[in-house]
């Protein structure tokens, strides 16, 4: 049996914290060969709810970047300020707290001793080891190989199981193209054999509903499944720091040129949503079938704290093609849904070919105090790109070539951290981001952000703070509070002011806006904590009553009100409660107003857990929808809509048949009480319910 060992030195002087803890991991390293707390499976769903309690739109990329986070978990021996910061669970002064704790009191011995860090908390450290590891040495590769830290082999599959129009006979006055070309039931595959710190390996098959089962066409990149992709990545080996092959993403500076995974936004973290953590080279894991590289880059140390990183991509892309009377080909658009499900869809499966060469050399300045680092891309395309001709397209990107460089650094100085990025296009566009994070004390933290993106700035791989989807035509300001009276209280608020200096999709004047975000969060105990939220977004939209002879704007304004209480009981079972509000309003409209109510059950037993969930909801139409996060089973999540009126209910079952092997059902199921057809067009449904099926299994070797 093994045991377990809790101190809590919150109450101690610092000096005094780090004798004691040095003896305790003495203690602990002989009597228990430097035991950890056992690394429980994380409900990505939970985490990222308490970051975006209102859903963001990038949901998909948002959980693939925190799993691989979960998959490859940090050294805390090993690890920077900007790798640990990209979790987005430590405050300012709570990494920095970290760093002067490791300096001084030398490597850690077990994650136990995280109690003895001044400012962190139970709260966080629980929401911390999912994350974060100790590694007592480097290991060599044939050692890793042996004892890797993570090999897996994972197969999910599901369908709905009401039959939608796509898959139903044809008729006499149907065709082929009306229908989709491929069986209803979804795939995915993935494998991977991985090493914290000294190795990966992994591959990732997929199908869509809908999708043909098996078609090969290697000049588009297809090999047999729909989507495939692959790495492999050597870290730490002397001065090469990074090495991979296959697919990669990679995250520089605020994202101004290369921007990976997700940009946190505007959410209930309203301080560290303002900066991005330079985490360099990172294999590419996800299903999602657009904004990543494919080819080979290394990262090299050549000069004490200076790193190069080089890369060269050549892949396939969606693409919608013609031609016009000067050009044979010509692109219209880069569609980045993944859906080749019908002929005309199948037509644009990768059929672009894009080229991209890219460099990043950073220098980290000494004692953890920042860096500064220049960033390059080149893309190539072997079509001329250029977006249809209306107005509010004259500025966006044409050609086949686009060439942008970016400067970024950032400064901690005492309790305050400075950062910013400025870039330039090969159209003359320029992009620039500047803010800081101070902390006033040990209970209030603030941070500001203003941000500049010219209607003819072209990043393709960039991905910094925005209101729009895209870093294009818009000025902003950001300010952001935290105030934390108590280890129960914490208070938070953002204020973001935007501007949209040229034209939008349906909005064909400049306009601007600016939203509010209100938060208040108690935690009672480790078992109890409850929220409350208000947000609000004012924007410009055209006037459906304005004359033909010019456009007009009128404002437009949405509310999104919650309250959520979370209950749980470590390893027996949690509740969650929580009411949602939202609206939608404009000065020619009596607006849109809906609700839902959201009961949560789990339950653990010895090899089983049950997950289940009960749901109404109540909305005037589709514009006051309701989306409210589901758990679902690992490596994948669930965020639906919810409009109209009806129910929603899932239950899902996790049996562990052993050490090795997990099986994983899902049932779910939304119930409407005033239509008789659900959705549109090829994924019409007859009746008013919609209903899934979905089955996991997965192998740890």
């Amino acid at each position: 049996m093994k045991t377990t060992y809790a101190f809590d030195l919150q109450g101690f002087p610092f000096g005094y914290s780090l004798c004691i803890t040095a003896l305790l991991s003495m203690g602990m390293a002989i009597l228990a060969a430097a035991q950890e707390p056992p690394r429980s499976e994380i409900d990505i769903n939970r985490f990222i709810a308490e970051l975006f309690p209102i859903p963001p739109d990038d949901s998909e990329e948002l959980y693939e970047t925190l799993l691989q986070l979960y998959a490859s978990p940090l050294d805390l021996n090993a690890v920077n300020p900007d790798d640990l910061a990209a979790l987005f669970i430590l405050s300012e002064k709570q990494l920095r707290s970290f760093f002067e704790y490791r300096a001084k009191a030398g490597a850690l011995l077990s994650l136990y001793e995280l109690q003895a860090i001044p400012e962190f908390d139970i709260y966080t450290i629980r929401r911390l080891l999912p994350f974060v590891t100790i590694s007592a040495k480097a290991v060599s590769i044939h050692d890793a190989l042996k004892n890797p830290g993570q090999h897996f082999l994972m197969f999910r599959s599901g369908k709905l199981l009401e039959q939608q129009k796509g898959f139903a006979p044809l008729d006499s006055n149907a065709n082929s193209i009306t229908r989709y070309q491929g069986p209803p039931f979804n795939g995915y595959l993935r494998y991977r054999n991985a090493r914290n710190g000294a190795y990966s390996f992994g591959m990732t098959l997929e199908k869509d509903s809908g999708e043909e089962l098996w078609h090969w066409n290697a000049g588009r990149q297809i090999f047999g499944i729909d989507y495939t992709s692959f790495h492999v990545q050597i870290i730490d080996r002397g001065r090469l720091k990074n090495l991979i092959v296959g697919d990669f993403q990679l995250q520089a500076g605020q994202g101004m040129v290369m921007g990976a995974g997700f940009s946190l936004g505007k959410g209930s973290e309203v301080i560290r949503s303002v900066y991005r953590s330079t985490t360099g080279l990172k294999p590419y894991t996800s299903a999602t079938e657009a904004n990543f590289f494919r080819g080979i880059a290394a990262s090299w140390s050549f000069a004490r704290r200076t790193d190069i990183t080089l890369l060269f991509s050549r892949t396939k892309r969606d693409a919608t093609q013609g031609s016009d009377s000067i050009r044979s080909s010509i692109t219209t658009s880069l569609p980045i849904t993944g859906y080749h499900r019908t002929p005309s869809e199948i037509e644009k499966h990768n059929v672009l070919r894009e080229q991209n060469i890219g460099l990043h050399l950073i220098h980290k300045l000494a004692a953890q105090k920042g860096q500064f680092g220049i960033t390059m891309l080149h893309t190539g395309y072997d079509s001329f790109i250029r977006k249809r001709d209306l107005p509010y397209n004259r500025y966006e990107f044409s050609g086949r070539q686009n060439l942008i460089v970016g400067l970024h650094g950032d400064y901690r100085w005492q309790n305050i951290h400075f950062f910013s990025e400025a870039a330039i296009s090969g159209s003359g566009g320029t992009g620039a981001i500047a803010g800081l994070i101070a902390s006033a004390g040990r209970k209030l933290d603030f941070s500001a952000m203003a941000r500049h993106y010219a209607r003819n700035f072209h990043t393709f791989y960039g991905n910094p703070i925005s209101e729009a989807t895209r870093p294009i035509n818009e000025r902003g300001a950001y300010a952001g509070i935290r105030w934390s009276p108590s280890r129960k209280w914490q208070w938070s608020a953002y204020f973001d002011y935007f501007r949209f200096p040229w034209l939008k999709f349906q909005v064909d004047k400049p306009s601007r806006g600016f939203d509010y975000f209100v938060h208040l969060l108690w935690k009672p105990s480790k078992r109890l904590n409850a929220y409350w939220l208000f947000h609000e977004k004012h924007k410009q939209i055209n006037d459906p009553a304005a004359e033909d002879n010019g456009p007009a704007l009128i404002h437009s304004v949405k509310r999104t009100a919650v309250f959520n209480i979370d209950y749980e009981i470590p390893l027996k079972c949690a509740f969650r409660t929580r009411l949602q509000y939202g609206g939608l309003k404009n000065a020619h409209s009596k607006g849109s107003n809906g609700f839902t109510i959201v009961q949560d059950v789990s339950w653990h037993l010895s090899k089983l857990e049950v997950s289940a969930r009960a749901a109404f909801f109540k909305t005037d139409d589709y514009d006051s929808r309701q989306y409210v996060y589901e758990k679902d089973v690992l490596y994948a999540f669930s965020i639906p809509a919810y409009y109209n009126t009806g129910t929603r209910h899932f239950l899902m079952l996790r049996y562990a048949v052993s050490k090795q092997l997990k099986i994983w059902l899902r049932w779910s199921q939304t119930r409407y009480s005033d239509i008789e057809k659900i959705s549109s067009g090829l994924n019409e449904i007859e009746g008013n319910k919609r209903s899934e099926a979905k089955l996991q299994v997965m192998y740890q070797f």
